[in-house]
Formats: C-alpha cells, sequence, structure tokens
C-alpha cells in the first residue's frame, strides 16, 4: 500500500513539472527594463552665430556734479541762518547773514575820509596854480612851486586811496550777506546762530552739491583695457562710438535704473595701487535717486559681435585640467570632443571665442550616453523637454483592462 501511494506521488509530480514546463514556454521572459536597441539619443543645440551688444560690469560709487563748500569772507558773529538743511538752493541765495554793523560804520568812515580829500583838493589845485604862474615871473622861487605840486599829488592820491577804502568797505559789508556759490542740494549746517566765524576757515559752514546730473567713477583693470583694445584690433568687436557711449547701471539693490549714462572719459593716468583706470560715466539725475557716495555697477557696452556663438552652460563640461570641452555630433552621427575657449558667462549661456564652428551640432542633453567615437542619435533640443521627458517617464501607466 505505502508502494502504491509513493508512486501515485512521483506521477502527480511530474504531470505538474511538465505542466509548468510547458505554461513558461508561452510566456516572455522576465527583464528588468525596456530592452535598448541602437544608438543612444542625445538633444543637440545648432550653433547659429548672432549679432551681440558685449558689456562689461563694473562696479563703482556716484559722486556730486558740482560741490562747493560755502566759507565765510569776512570775519564776524553769524545772525542768521536763512536756509533749511537738506533743501534746494539756487546760485547767489543768501544762507547766512554775519552782522552787518561794523561793516556799516566802516563803510561810512571810508566815504568820510574820501570826502575830506575830495574837500581839500580845490584849495591845494588852486595855490599850484598860482604858484605856477608866478614862477614864469621869478615871482617865487623853483622849490616853492614845486612844493605846491607835490600837494597837489598828494591830495589827488588820497581821493584815490579814499575811493578804494570805500569800495573795500562796501564789498566786505556785501560779504556779511554769505550767498550759495552754486545751484544745488546743501546739506547740515556746521555752524548755528551767535557763532563767530573767521574769513576762508578751515571748517566750511555748509556743503552744497550739484546733483543733476550727476557722475559715476568706476575703476577698469588695465587688462581689460588692453584686451578690449586687442578685440577691437582683431575685428571680434565693432567700433560704434554712439553704442560704446551707451551706460546702464544697476542700483545697491540690483534694481536697474531708469535713466540710461553717457560715458565722459577714460582717464589717461593709471593707478599703481590697483593697476586700472578710472572711468567717468555722467548720469541725468531728476529725482534726485542718486546721492553721491552711492556703491552702484554700472554696464558698459563695449561694442557689437557681429558673429557671436552662445552656448548653453550644461553643454559645458571640464577636464581633469578644468579645461571646457564639449561635445558635438558630425555629419555622420559621430560624437567628437571639441575643446572650447571661453569669453564669458551670459545669462544661462556661455560666449564661445573659438572652439567652434557655426553650424556645429552641440550635445545639450545625454552627454553621461555619448562617448566621443560613438554613433547617437540625434533629436532638436527645446526648452523645457527634460522636464517634459521626466514627467512621462514618472507617469504610472493604466492598469491593463481584465477580459
Amino acid at each position: 500500500m505505502y508502494i502504491h501511494d509513493r508512486a501515485k506521488q512521483i506521477a502527480t509530480g511530474g504531470v505538474l513539472t511538465v505542466i509548468l514546463i510547458l505554461g513558461a514556454c508561452g510566456q516572455p521572459p522576465a527583464t528588468g527594463g525596456p530592452v535598448r536597441s541602437g544608438p543612444p539619443e542625445v538633444a543637440v543645440v545648432t550653433m547659429q552665430p548672432q549679432r551681440l551688444a558685449i558689456t562689461t560690469e563694473l562696479t563703482g560709487r556716484t559722486s556730486a556734479n558740482r560741490v562747493a563748500e560755502v566759507r565765510p569772507q569776512v570775519n564776524g558773529i553769524i545772525r542768521e541762518r536763512l536756509f533749511t538743511e537738506g533743501a534746494d538752493v539756487k546760485a547767489g541765495q543768501a544762507l547766512y547773514q554775519i552782522d552787518p554793523a561794523p561793516f556799516h560804520a566802516a563803510l561810512d568812515n571810508a566815504k568820510a575820509a574820501l570826502s575830506r580829500a575830495e574837500a581839500n583838493l580845490p584849495a591845494i589845485r588852486s595855490r599850484a596854480d598860482r604858484l605856477r604862474e608866478l614862477l614864469v615871473d621869478n615871482a617865487v622861487s623853483q622849490q616853492d612851486y614845486d612844493d605846491a605840486a607835490a600837494a597837489l599829488k598828494q591830495a589827488e592820491a588820497d581821493i584815490q586811496y579814499g575811493k578804494a577804502t570805500v569800495e573795500t568797505a562796501r564789498i566786505n559789508l556785501g560779504y556779511t550777506a554769505i550767498t550759495a556759490p552754486i545751484s544745488g542740494r546743501i546739506g547740515r549746517s556746521n555752524i548755528t546762530e551767535g557763532a563767530l566765524v573767521a574769513a576762508y576757515q578751515p571748517l566750511p559752514l555748509a556743503t552744497v552739491q550739484q546733483l543733476d546730473p550727476i557722475y559715476v567713477d568706476v575703476p577698469q583693470a588695465t587688462t581689460e583695457v588692453l584686451r578690449l583694445r586687442r578685440r577691437l584690433e582683431d575685428g571680434r568687436l565693432n567700433h560704434n562710438g554712439n553704442i560704446r557711449n551707451k551706460v546702464r547701471l544697476l542700483l545697491e539693490d540690483n534694481s536697474p535704473y531708469p535713466w540710461e549714462g553717457a560715458l565722459q572719459f577714460r582717464d589717461v593716468t593709471v593707478d599703481p595701487t590697483t593697476g586700472s583706470v578710472m572711468l567717468r560715466i555722467v548720469f541725468p539725475n531728476p529725482q534726485g535717486v542718486l546721492l553721491p557716495g552711492m556703491f552702484v555697477r554700472a554696464v558698459v557696452e563695449e561694442g557689437v559681435n557681429p558673429r557671436a556663438l552662445l552656448i548653453p552652460q550644461q553643454a559645458i563640461s571640464r577636464d581633469h585640467k578644468g579645461n571646457p570641452f564639449t561635445l558635438s555630433v558630425d555629419a555622420a552621427g559621430k560624437v567628437r570632443q571639441r575643446l572650447l575657449t571661453l569669453d564669458r558667462a551670459l545669462g544661462a549661456a556661455w560666449l564661445v571665442s573659438s572652439g567652434l564652428a557655426p553650424g556645429e551640432r552641440v550635445i545639450v542633453e545625454g552627454m553621461q550616453k555619448a562617448q566621443p567615437g560613438a554613433s547617437v542619435k540625434v533629436v532638436t533640443f527645446e526648452a523645457g523637454s527634460a522636464k517634459k521627458r521626466g514627467e512621462r517617464k514618472n507617469t504610472t501607466p493604466p492598469p491593463a483592462k481584465s477580459h
């Protein structure tokens, strides 16, 4: 009985084994992913030359167009301040009033001295004339006439001196009203009413600054100046004076300044401590946004590159020495490595100086799947295509319908 049951179990197991083998033959082999066939797919962009304005961003500070320090020209006591600190003033506007009483007295004294000299002149002139007539008849000595003539000249000189003294006193009286030498915005006052001031003292009473237009002074390294000159000589940049004179400005909070400036001049002296030359740029400042001493960034247009090649930054790799290179696809679909010389970053792209030619197809996506010399399948790169492909890849397929 035991032998019979054992044989029955063996026979049943054999039948099940045959059924499983036959069932497996009808199913495709299980794999961990889709089977790839053919060359890998890469997305490329075709290098097309374009007209590009080349700019350089330089940091600098603002400075007033004109600066005048207000100082007294006579000694005295400040009796009144006639302006509001921080306000706009006009040239010739009265700012301070020095006590004019001593200067009025000096003017009156000078006028009195002049009147005395003028009163003595007729009598002295008449005596000199009489002695000259008598000298002809030898009625008086030559010495008497010479003394009278000298007295006349001295009286005339006293009158001229008196007139000059009166004018000086009048000028000093006018200086008691301290006026603004230029139009602009005045700062804080360094003195108050009742303060004693001296003529041409070192400490200014106040400072007036003209802020419209305003200067922006930026240093530029001499290496950049030489590089720009070489690029102009090589023909890589077109020299257009009107374009190079246009300058844009970025404020401290990275916001753009609404008005364009003009490059006024480049200094002819190199600062030995920094190895740079100073550029002076003039900006309109009608709303007073720019104040002296502000830190700003000036975007200076150097010229125009008529055949600029821009390559996306994601298409750039670097070798173990740090040299930039990219991968391109030739007409036969083969991958080629291109060593590049880069000029500068412009947004999300690099400006290529050398290493690429117009019309070359540069790999932007799929560089990790491409090897130099290998064949690849080329598709056109589109902005946002990588995100879309990732979304499709991560989408769960719908369940199969059961029959």
